[in-house]
């Protein structure tokens, strides 16, 4: 997979290192002469020019790109670069830092964004999802659906502990698409079953993340225990 990333600082450096350990073919893109350090990523292509603009992305080929990462520490840069990824150039994925939360409602398919990433509130979602347990934290905030990457340590009190996945009546909208238990990452199956301290992921749209909370956490009350079967539309898993 071609990957260009535009912002070869501290962030766009780490973020080809990983990907080109993962097999990518990886092209980093910066307009600052200091930035270009070919010796901290020798096995990635570099291009000394503006990202913002069209001739150096003419000359980036982005057309040939499976992904654009705009990585700068500048707003305004990063969404120049993801609209101009998205609609002059067709590309298939982008995604984008967001380095000032206030502007984080910006970064939408509106302006080519399909993933928005904000450090400051990832590195405060990975606080509290470290200190956490029954309360759901927000990792990942996904532009198209408005949906949400979110995550619950299911408590020992929850009464969902030792019911199977398949039995659970989750809320609509809602997909949980991986199980981390003690070392081990789960695909979740009908028939695994919950167990106390289980870090669940889910994709769910937002309105539904107050639902889930208080169907996953431990004041979840008896009375609505799951049984098998949903009688609120198909079940996700």
């Amino acid at each position: 997979m071609r990957v260009a990333i535009a912002g070869a600082g501290a962030v766009g450096r780490s973020i080809a290192g990983e990907l080109l350990e993962n097999g990518h073919e990886i092209l980093l893109i910066d307009k600052t002469p200091s930035a270009i350090s070919v010796e901290r990523v020798p096995r990635a292509e570099w291009l000394l020019a503006d990202a913002c603009e069209i001739t150096s992305l003419d000359e980036a080929a982005l057309q040939r790109c499976h992904v654009v990462i705009a990585a700068t520490g500048d707003d305004k840069v990063n969404l120049v670069v993801s609209l101009l990824a998205k609609t002059e150039y067709g590309v298939p994925r982008v995604v984008s830092r967001v380095n000032n939360p206030k502007n984080e409602w910006l970064f939408n398919e509106s302006w080519g964004v399909d993933v928005a990433v904000s450090t400051p509130r990832l590195m405060s979602a990975l606080v509290e999802e470290a200190v956490s347990v029954g309360d759901l934290v927000r990792l990942l905030r996904f532009s198209q659906g408005d949906a949400n990457l979110v995550e619950l340590t299911l408590p020992p009190e929850s009464t969902l502990a030792g019911i199977r996945v398949g039995d659970v009546r989750w809320p609509e909208d809602t997909s949980l698409v991986t199980i981390i238990r003690g070392s081990r990452v789960l695909t979740p199956s009908p028939e695994e079953a919950l167990e106390p301290g289980d870090e669940l992921l889910f994709v769910a749209a937002q309105a539904q993340e107050e639902r889930l909370e208080e169907l996953l956490s431990a004041r979840h009350g008896p009375e609505h225990r799951p049984s098998t079967g949903r009688e609120d539309g198909p079940r996700n898993t």
